[in-house]
């Protein structure tokens, strides 16, 4: 395992590991010991009315906010809407694992819809790079959920890391696009299409301060923000024989339980309302590893520890077997 760093000093280059993610080994090892975990494999069937009822609630909030003042959209922006908003995102998350409905192309339609109160189409992008960030986790120029060295360069102090904190969406969102851009097909142009009408609609009828709302929920909700605090802790190293790291704090309630982070990377196919169930099944697995119990916290701790920056990440090369699989 490479990248080390000096005590007080931050890390001159990503963490390199030489072994294989860590996941699918757990995976076969926690089923040849606890196979009934199979069953909780497939869909979620609640996601459905619980994405209508976010989307619907967030819409009419946007509207009722029409004539509002811009401090006033901005604080309910701040304190309401980027919950909603930040939920919207991590449920496009779990449809992007066909976790709603059996069938593919109905958990992408339903991505389309959870994607309107976001503003910025982005449902169908997501799947396609976040499918490989789980099947390459870590994988040097396959993995986009990694920072750039432009960032690493940039991000060296506290004042920067604040600045990339605050702007961590559009880095987290834009990453990928830059530095391997896909071309686009027509599931984009339709995800394009109807954002768009919805944008221009929310214009037309209750004006830019209900769009602005919508837009800024989406930021403000992915910067320093709680809900915000996932794609940190997530996998950026604080302990150097760990990539990967759970949150088991109250936010899972709104957050889709992402904060099982360990538990969905061993078993993607577990919808996440039924993760907590895998470490109670087998918590031997999960007991020993760190852990959160604070977004907040590891925000300031991303910010605060002079050793941890944008190369605090896992990386590994691509191997031989990771590249058939890919072609």
């Amino acid at each position: 395992m490479g990248g080390e760093e000096r005590e007080g000093v931050m890390a001159t280059d990503f963490f390199w590991s030489y072994t294989d993610e860590p996941h699918a080994s757990r995976r076969r090892q926690i089923l040849s010991r606890y196979p009934q975990i199979k069953h909780l494999f497939g869909p979620d069937p609640w996601a459905f009315l619980k994405i209508t009822l976010v989307v619907l609630l967030q819409l009419w909030t946007a509207t009722f906010l029409q004539n509002a003042g811009w401090l006033k959209i901005l604080t309910v922006a701040y304190f309401f809407g980027s919950f909603l908003n930040h939920n919207l995102f991590l449920a496009i998350h779990e449809l992007s694992h066909n976790l709603a409905f059996s069938t593919p192309v109905y958990n992408r339609w339903l991505g389309i819809f959870a994607n309107l109160p976001i503003g910025v189409p982005m449902s169908v992008t997501f799947q396609k790079y976040h499918l490989e960030h789980h099947r390459f986790q870590g994988v040097d120029g396959v993995d986009m959920d990694i920072p750039s060295l432009a960032e690493a360069h940039v991000v060296t102090n506290v004042v920067t890391k604040i600045i990339w904190v605050l702007l961590q969406l559009f880095f987290y969102a834009l990453r990928p696009l830059f530095l391997k851009p896909k071309p686009p097909g027509i599931w984009e142009f339709i995800n394009l299409v109807i954002q768009l009408g919805l944008d221009a609609a929310m214009v037309y009828f209750w004006g830019w301060k209900s769009f602005g709302y919508l837009i800024l929920s989406t930021f403000v909700g992915g910067g320093m923000h709680p809900m915000a605090g996932h794609f940190i802790s997530e996998h950026y190293v604080f302990k150097t024989d760990q990539e990967t790291y759970s949150y088991y704090g109250p936010l899972n309630l709104m957050t889709w339980s992402v904060g099982y982070h360990n538990e969905h990377h061993d078993f993607p196919r577990i919808s996440g309302s039924k993760l907590h169930k895998v470490k109670e099944i087998a918590p031997e697995y999960y007991e020993d590893l760190e852990s959160y119990n604070s977004w907040s916290q590891v925000i300031y701790m991303y910010i605060m520890e002079r050793t941890v920056g944008p190369y605090s990440r896992m990386k590994r090369m691509l191997s031989t077997k990771a590249t058939q699989k890919s072609e």
